[in-house]
């Protein structure tokens, strides 16, 4: 997606000073440098080891990504390209990559294509590659915006893109906005990397020209100090990622050092014009990560899919992973289901061995003891939330090696065992016993027998065998104890959740495994199946380098397994699929163990037109391909679907009108408001078209946004990545927009499909989208005045998109009211209408086109000359909250004349 937004919410413009009062020179001592490396062309080494930097910053009318200041020390040199990375360079690496100037700096590249040109650099020079994946995803224009089994490996020697601390510590020296390319001076456009000078220490275009790409995840920061900081162990759940620097675009009193991002969101899939990348060089030793939660280590575990590779792999998002990271102790789990992929870990006192995933998917149980471990062990229950609310004990002597069952009465059970120790002892082995209790509202029931033995790997649904293996292969068939397996030693045993009672184990090389398999491996190298008579039916082997541990079955054809090193290190989940033997690594870390993975299933249900609903597409608005925008527009969407019946009056347009009118407070009509980030006139018109129209049956008002930059927006800048990347609209799409109406059942969908809000990266409470108060600030432009003029195409465009709006609504005897948000009245000394333009000669006569279409105008915008203080201002283009309350209570007395 080309990000030239339309009033995103990200945008704060506060004026403040050029530099951060965090910052000192003279404190840190001047900065070495080496020569240029002949090894490394266009790159100075930064002689970093026993210096430091301060990330973020004190100021408190900053972003609240920006703040408190942290101070990163680093133990190790590394090098650093002397400029942006040019076009010509690029070219070298990614095909069909166009150039306007070979020496340029590249623009228009995702985090992704950034990684892929220093992967290509690093082979291309004989060295290792700092980032690994399994195959790459491309856009029409073939940037790369996904990268399957994405890992970053700080240990090589390789090409890379610089930490956030590494980019800070080259361009806080002698760091000077006003003398990079800027608004003030590009012509709003890129220039030839080092056209405009160097820094005194040897870098070109630190602070302008074009921003910068560089390695973090964006995480939060903290008062304290981190050495060799290396960002957030993953993206969190919107997947946001640092930019630094300035560009050509930007006014130097809004380039700030301490910056960590842009006016929108930033994913690893966004392209810019004015975003690009330089590389570094050099491994990162003992690298420190900083979660979310404060704690700074440095081991952490990443995932290595995304919601979408999920559904690709396992058939659908909508499943749960829960693990023990064993350096920890803790429960670690990823919510797929949320359309996330961050790595939420509940952190506590109490030893997580053995956890498993509730029916529900709500609820996880876990036990204090592993497999083979004997004596005392306790099981408890807990929410599977990051908080890890509504923790309750089994009370008994000891408990080990939960599992959930549902009961043919509808009961959901806990089956498990006395003591998980080693089974070899026939006389110890039927000392043990197997229970199972009752779970509901939060509470243990009474425990109940079932019968002697130790069966804690399964029981079938008809009762009629039970499975157990730590050190022997047991199983109960129909009442009776058996040894299966020659008697040879196996493990890590599971029986299947489908009718085949089939049993999955891992062995120790025994002979019966490697007859059957025809050739010798070493222990737990093979993964071994037998079916209900204990008889090997499949094999698979572990992948090169990797032997199975802690495998489990998660339906007929999948388990979900641990992949130890050579060195013995539970390195990866991966899922195994039986039909083609595939292993896919999930997850990667220091030490993983004992994973567990929950699907959803739903039952098929209807979807109200004959049809059965797919609940992987049904109600799907945001997947982690959709830009953030879109992620407000699926809360605007499951609003729509729950109150289509009762609202009488619609308002769409941008985040201008999602942040400035509340429609809660609207009295005299039953409003719903459907503004989202970078909602433009394309956006709007579908909207109106294919679901207002359609659904909304009392209607009497339809309130659109008049902003004029919106008139140089095409279907392709916002709306195409929506429709092309959450399958919902499709879907809907596909069946006409359910103008019969919808079932209750699509309705649920709606309700749990991915909508995976993250407060860290946000401003506003998604329940009410209102704003703190900021002030108006600087009135910048971001665009050259003539993007934007009455003979441009689009603009004619929308204009029959405005006229086709008002024509249906007329049809319907609804009335449209155009509203003109109020902006920044510095404008007024511009020639700029406001943010993205236009001129206002051009917006002048787009609003008074628009005013003759049969409409009602709204204008609480009144040229700049408005009673909006700065108090009721978020930023140069949005209201705070207390602006929206005067906006709104001004739309209201609006809303009641129309009526009478």
């Amino acid at each position: 997606m080309k990000i030239r937004c339309v009033a995103l919410f990200m945008l704060m413009l506060v004026v403040m000073g050029l530099v951060s009062c965090d910052y000192s020179d003279a404190a840190y001592g001047e900065l070495l440098l080496a020569e240029e490396s002949q090894e490394h062309s266009g790159m100075l080494l930064i002689s970093a080891s026993g210096r430091n930097v301060i990330l973020g910053t004190k100021d408190k009318e900053s972003s609240l990504k920006d703040r408190p200041s942290m101070k990163v020390e680093f133990s190790y040199d590394f090098y650093l390209g002397k400029h942006e990375v040019t076009c010509g360079e690029v070219q070298k690496y990614l095909e069909n990559f166009s150039c306007r100037d070979d020496e340029q700096p590249a623009v228009n590249v995702t985090y992704f294509d950034a990684v892929l040109v220093a992967n290509e650099r690093s082979k291309a020079e004989g060295f290792d590659t700092a980032y690994v994946y399994t195959s790459a995803e491309y856009d029409n224009e073939g940037h790369c915006v996904g990268l399957v089994g994405f890992a970053f490996n700080p240990g090589a020697e390789a090409y890379r893109l610089p930490t956030e601390a590494e980019w800070l510590l080259a361009a806080k020296h002698d760091w000077n906005p006003q003398n990079g390319w800027n608004s003030e001076n590009s012509e709003y456009r890129t220039h030839r990397v080092c056209s405009n000078g160097t820094t005194t220490a040897g870098f070109c275009d630190l602070s302008g020209n074009v921003k910068e790409w560089v390695n973090d995840w964006l995480g939060q920061l903290r008062d304290t100090t981190i050495s060799n900081y290396g960002g957030a162990p993953d993206g969190g759940l919107v997947g946001e990622r640092v930019l630094k620097g300035g560009s050509y675009r930007d006014s130097p009193e809004n380039i700030k050092l301490y910056s960590r991002g842009d006016i929108y969101t930033v994913i690893s899939s966004m392209k810019a014009d004015y975003v690009g990348f330089r590389l570094a060089f050099g491994k990162i030793p003992d690298v420190t990560w900083l979660g979310r939660d404060g704690l700074a280590g440095n081991s952490r575990v990443f995932p290595l899919v995304n919601a979408s590779e999920i559904k690709q792999l396992i058939g659908t998002y909508r499943l749960k992973l829960a693990f023990r990271n064993d350096v920890t102790g803790n429960l670690s789990y990823i919510d797929f289901s949320g359309g996330a992929s961050t790595v939420m870990e509940i952190t506590d006192s109490i030893e997580v061995y053995h956890p498993e995933i509730s029916p529900n998917g709500r609820k996880v149980a876990f036990c204090t003891k592993f497999e083979g471990a004997g004596g005392t062990s306790q099981v408890y229950v807990r929410d599977l939330s990051v908080r890890g609310t509504g923790l309750v004990k089994l009370d008994v002597k000891s408990a080990a090696i939960p599992r959930w069952r549902v009961l043919p009465n509808g009961d959901t059970v806990i089956v498990y065992v006395s003591d998980a120790g080693v089974n070899t002892n026939d006389v110890d082995f039927a000392k043990k016993s197997t229970w199972q209790v009752k779970f509901e509202n939060g509470k243990f029931g009474s425990p109940e027998k079932l019968f002697d033995g130790a069966y804690h790997d399964g029981i079938s649904a008809d009762d009629r065998l039970a499975i157990s293996g730590a050190r022997l292969l047991r199983a109960r068939v129909k009442g009776k104890d058996e040894v299966w397996y020659n008697g040879e030693q196996a493990c890590n045993a599971s029986l299947s959740k489908d009718m085949s009672k089939r049993t999955l184990f891992l062995d120790f090389a025994g002979k019966t495994g490697q007859t059957f398999v025809g050739e010798k491996y070493i222990t737990h190298k093979r993964l071994l199946i037998a079916d209900s008579t204990g008889k090997l039916v499949q094999s698979i082997s572990a992948p090169d380098g990797y032997t199975f541990d802690h495998s489990e079955w998660v339906d007929s054809t999948k388990v979900i397994v641990s992949l130890a090193s050579s060195a013995m290190n539970h390195e990866k989940i991966a899922v195994v699929n039986l039909q083609d033997s595939s292993v896919t690594a999930l997850v990667d870390g220091d030490e993983l163990w004992h994973p567990c993975m929950w699907i959803q299933h739903m039952s098929s249900s209807s979807d109200g037109q004959g049809s059965t609903l797919d609940f992987d597409s049904a109600g799907v608005y945001y997947t982690s391909k959709v830009p953030f925008y879109g992620l407000e527009l699926r809360e605007k969407m499951e609003r729509f679907w729950l109150r289509k019946d009762s609202v009488t009056a619609v308002i769409l347009g941008s985040s201008r009108v999602l942040f400035g009118i509340d429609d809660r407070a609207i009295k005299s009509e039953r409003a719903l408001n459907m503004g989202f980030s970078s909602g433009d006139i394309p956006s709007a018109h579908y909207l109106f078209l294919h679901y207002v129209l359609n659904h909304i049956k009392n209607l009497k008002t339809v309130v659109v946004e008049l902003s004029p930059d919106f008139f140089n927006s095409v279907p392709e800048l916002f709306l195409k990545p929506l429709l092309d990347n959450a399958p919902g609209y499709k879907y809907d799409e596909n069946h006409d927009f359910w103008k019969d109406g919808v079932s209750d059942s699509f309705l649920d969908a709606v309700s749990m499909s991915p909508k995976p809000f993250d407060s860290f990266t946000l401003y506003y409470d998604p329940e009410d989208f209102l704003m703190p108060s900021g002030q108006w600030g600087r009135a910048e432009v971001l665009h050259d005045l003539s993007w934007v003029t009455l003979e441009d195409l689009t603009v004619q465009s929308n204009f029959i998109l405005m006229r086709d709006i008002v024509n249906h609504a007329k049809v319907r005897d609804v009335k449209v009211v155009v509203i003109v948000t109020p902006q920044n009245p510095g404008y007024r000394k511009t020639k700029a209408f406001g943010l993205y333009g236009a001129e206002r000669s051009v917006a002048k006569s787009i609003i008074d086109t628009v005013a003759a279409m049969d409409v009602v105008m709204f204008d609480e915008n009144k040229d700049g000359l408005h009673d909006y203080t700065d108090e009721m201002a978020f930023n140069t283009d949005h209201l705070s909250g207390l602006g929206a309350k005067q906006l709104t209570r001004r739309l209201d007395s609006l809303l009641m004349s129309l009526k009478k």
